[in-house]
């Protein structure tokens, strides 16, 4: 039986490496789409981004980086995402941040950015999306505030992390907090520590061989039984038949 990367592969092949996921996204104008390579270089971007950078087409973009393109400190930070990404770091999801809109706006939105691998091992280049929170030009202080807290959870999932001692980051009440999490999410404060703690053991069931009491350890979890009943309850699997699984390698 051909595994998903091998038809992933005879699929990329047959269309001569190229999708036209940029023109896509086009149909979506709350959402900025862009391909970057190993230099971190814009590939691939959306009508969107050409529009918020203030270019006359997204052929403009090509080849320019993010430092290019963005007014500081914007394309500084999304630079810097960049570099970590390349160089080996995680991916990134669910990340709270400023963006810029058409006339210098800013406006809060959601980012997503995950490594491209390359033939090597390495990786190629980095692919990504960010969604619009709100109409450009509305302002909501707690997006500032909630940043801190989900920051927090992104930087500290290995530690006790308890709901009070974060709704107290984004100067929340745990109520207020919960609430504004599940606008976002669509799931409890609870259930995205969680999604975030689980996310980060899949990487590691499939990047490395530690055992699988050391990843439940790194990943915020007092001993392995928890570990494993927690994760076969989101994933649907024990951590060692998810690692064992024939494509778990292709999706690391």
């Amino acid at each position: 039986m051909k595994t998903a990367s091998t038809l992933r592969n005879a699929f990329l092949e047959s269309t001569g490496g190229m999708l036209p996921v940029d023109r896509l996204f086009d149909g979506v104008p709350d959402i900025v789409f862009f391909i970057k390579d190993a230099a971190g270089r814009y590939m691939a971007v959306n009508d969107t981004l050409a529009a918020r950078c203030g270019l006359a087409g997204r052929e403009e973009a090509i080849g320019r980086t993010a430092e290019e393109l963005f007014p500081p400190p914007f394309g500084d930070a999304f630079a810097e995402q960049d570099r970590g990404i390349l160089q080996g770091g995680p991916a990134i999801r669910d990340h709270l941040e400023l963006h810029l809109y058409p006339g210098g706006r800013s406006g809060w939105c959601l980012t997503f950015k995950e490594p491209i691998p390359g033939k090597n091992g390495g990786v190629a280049g980095i692919c990504g999306i960010s969604r619009d929170l709100h109409a450009p030009g509305a302002q909501d202080g707690d997006f500032k505030a909630l940043s801190d807290a989900i920051e927090h959870i992104h930087r500290h999932y290995d530690e006790a992390l308890r709901l009070p001692a974060l709704a107290a980051i984004a100067g929340m009440s745990v109520y207020q907090f919960d609430q504004r999490i599940r606008s976002l999410f669509r799931v409890t404060a609870g259930q995205y520590l969680v999604k975030v703690r689980i996310d980060a053991a899949c990487k590691r069931l499939a990047a490395t061989e530690e055992p699988i009491a050391q990843i439940a350890l790194s990943c915020g979890y007092s001993d392995q039984s928890a570990f494993s009943r927690q994760f076969k309850q989101a994933v649907g699997m024990s951590p060692m038949a998810y690692r064992k699984r024939p494509d778990t390698r292709a999706d690391a």
